[in-house]
């Protein structure tokens, strides 16, 4: 018998929960199952976008849908000081570097090589500031530039294969076992100088502090998992399972996004929809 499974839900309060989001949510209290225990995150790092009264609705609408879950929940404002540590441990084995590149100095490398960007999400840096020397290094940040900490890919690659002992590799319960690689992502971003840490670095470091043991998320984030699990190795973190679940799209088959205000939650609750039809909407058997 299977020992009862640790999920978790981690939205962004910088936007009003819509259909999918509902979805995931739903999908990730299922998966824990009975006897299993179902997490809430809020991911408010990016202190720019998130506001009160989003987080506020994020538990009015998910309760509304019939949700309960486990407390106290994680909040990563509260958390930077895990992050802290975990950058600074990879910072040691000198694992990552700082990028001083604007994203249009980024663009314009990228066309200039004739190399085509092929990330999910964003182009992937060809590695300018990863060149420079420790004295420009250090010189540039004396001078209060602005700058990403970045994780050499490569090295990190390299180091974590040797201390495995071989290719890593992590399962998805959708697709089976995956080897790691996560080398065509580039050397993705852990911190920025005003922000403590990324999507990448916080999901990993916040998932083994909850104890997370299967990560349930969208389709769309299936090619970050293989920086996770680099990540996972370098830090001496527990490797989770994972199922990257469907996406619920708009009429035109996009991806929803939180201005997809039609579909919001607090919308369709407003226009008289149940609980029980705004979970049919989503595709979820009752």
């Amino acid at each position: 018998m299977s020992a009862p499974e640790v999920t978790r839900f981690a939205p962004s309060p910088s936007g009003y929960l819509h259909l999918g989001h509902a979805y995931s949510a739903l999908f990730a209290a299922r998966q824990a199952g009975k006897g299993g225990r179902f997490l809430l995150r809020i991911e408010d790092i990016d202190l720019a976008r998130v506001r009160p009264e989003y987080e506020a609705a994020i538990f009015e609408d998910l309760a509304w849908l019939g949700l309960t879950w486990e407390t106290p929940l994680r909040r990563q404002s509260d958390c930077l000081a895990d992050y802290a540590q975990a950058l600074a441990r990879l910072e040691a084995r000198g694992l990552v570097y700082p990028c001083f590149c604007t994203r249009k100095e980024i663009a314009a490398e990228i066309a200039h090589a004739g190399a085509a960007p092929h990330g999910p999400a964003e182009q992937v840096y060809p590695g300018t500031c990863r060149r420079l020397n420790r004295a420009e290094r250090d010189r540039r940040q004396d001078a209060g530039a602005a700058y990403a900490l970045r994780l050499d890919m490569n090295h990190a690659c390299g180091e974590a294969e040797t201390e495995h002992g071989g290719p890593l590799t992590w399962h998805d319960r959708g697709r089976g076992t995956q080897v790691c690689d996560p080398r065509a992502l580039g050397d993705v971003v852990l911190a920025r100088k005003d922000v403590a840490t990324s999507y990448h670095l916080s999901v990993v470091v916040d998932d083994a502090a909850q104890g997370v043991t299967l990560v349930t998320r969208g389709e769309d984030l299936f090619e970050f998992s293989h920086v996770h699990r680099l990540l996972q190795q370098l830090l001496g973190l527990p490797v989770p399972d994972y199922h990257h679940h469907r996406l619920i799209t708009d009429d035109k088959g996009a991806r929803l996004a939180k201005r997809a205000d039609a579909l919001a939650i607090r919308a369709l609750r407003e226009a008289g929809h149940s609980a029980g039809e705004v979970i049919a909407m989503t595709g979820l058997e009752p």
